[in-house]
């Protein structure tokens, strides 16, 4: 987590470009919340021509602060980390105004797990927070993938976990790096968009990339994101011993667990804590270390199997 007077200072004027770093620029959406900090950052890439990542929500004032911004350069391509409501609607009518194609690893449901897809289709996972369920990408990016312009080139990488069609972008030093990594908060993993365990997994990926300047889509630049990366798993693995010492107490369902766990959270923000301990929870069922009566879903009262060793202790 960044320090308090650092994460007060980020306050950037909406809809204002602001260079980051040469062929980079910065625009605030109008969007604060209490989930998306000061709003979306949206960010225009390159110099004679142009990439969009993360237009943001459909704000006909912030669709023309981007015109504005990007005057007569060319727009090639409309990137979309992943389709929640704050990062995508925004897509479709910038691509009617430009003739940009909008670009991104599929639709809302693309890249979800078999294990999430299956925990949806029996019901009881509830979720699907904010997301965009319109979004259709022009054209899907594969991992790996790249999409570039004449000033610009920006490679694909799938992480999933937020979202699964989250996509990271990266130019070989800056990784715009979506919602996966921030520094004023943790990334909610709500099921069955989010999921506990394919976050870990892209939190690992990036650990053993080189790039060391991360744009996120909502706060600060991140300039020390390895450590953030490690700090986020070690968040997780400390968020699990808790879940693990109140089922050792009593059985719960994921808000009674919420209740329990995040004493000092306001209350309004206690649903958004039962989402994220219900995706430890699912991780846990999975692992054969909690199970689920009558199954692992939001209502569902959840317990220990037997007394689980410590993260990092399970093989």
């Amino acid at each position: 987590m960044q320090a308090p007077e650092a994460i007060a200072a980020f306050d950037p004027r909406p809809g204002v470009a602001e260079e980051i770093r040469p062929g980079i620029r910065r625009l605030l959406a109008p969007n604060p919340t209490p989930m998306t900090f000061r709003g979306t950052n949206t960010y225009l890439v390159g110099t004679s021509d142009l990439a969009v990542i993360d237009p943001g929500p459909e704000d006909p004032a912030h669709l023309q602060a981007i015109l504005a911004a990007v005057g007569d350069a060319p727009i090639r391509a409309i990137l979309v980390t992943h389709s929640h409501c704050d990062h995508s609607p925004l897509a479709r009518p910038l691509s009617e105004a430009t003739g940009a194609p909008v670009m991104a690893y599929g639709d809302s449901r693309a890249g979800q797990s078999p294990l999430m897809r299956r925990l949806a289709a029996a019901g009881g996972l509830a979720g699907g927070e904010g997301v965009d369920d319109l979004f259709a990408p022009d054209s899907c990016l594969a991992d790996g993938a790249f999409a570039e312009g004449d000033s610009w080139r920006l490679q694909a990488l799938h992480t999933p976990g937020h979202m699964g069609n989250h996509l990271c972008f990266t130019d070989g030093e800056v990784i715009f790096c979506g919602d996966l990594v921030m520094g004023w908060a943790s990334s909610l993993v709500s099921p069955p968009d989010g999921d506990l365990a394919a976050f870990r997994a892209s939190c690992t990926r990036l650990l053993a990339r080189n790039e060391r300047f991360y744009l996120p889509a909502h706060g600060a630049p991140l300039h020390e994101p390895h450590a953030r990366l490690t700090w986020l798993l070690a968040h997780r693995d400390t968020r699990e011993r808790q879940i693990l010492a109140a089922l050792s107490e009593a059985p719960g369902t994921p808000a009674e667990l919420a209740a329990r766990i995040y004493t000092d959270t306001p209350v309004a923000l206690l649903p958004a804590a039962a989402r994220n301990v219900l995706a430890h929870l699912i991780d846990l069922t999975e692992r054969e270390l909690v199970r689920a009566a009558p199954e692992p879903g939001e209502t569902g009262v959840f317990s220990l199997v037997a007394k689980a060793s410590s993260p990092g202790q399970q093989g």
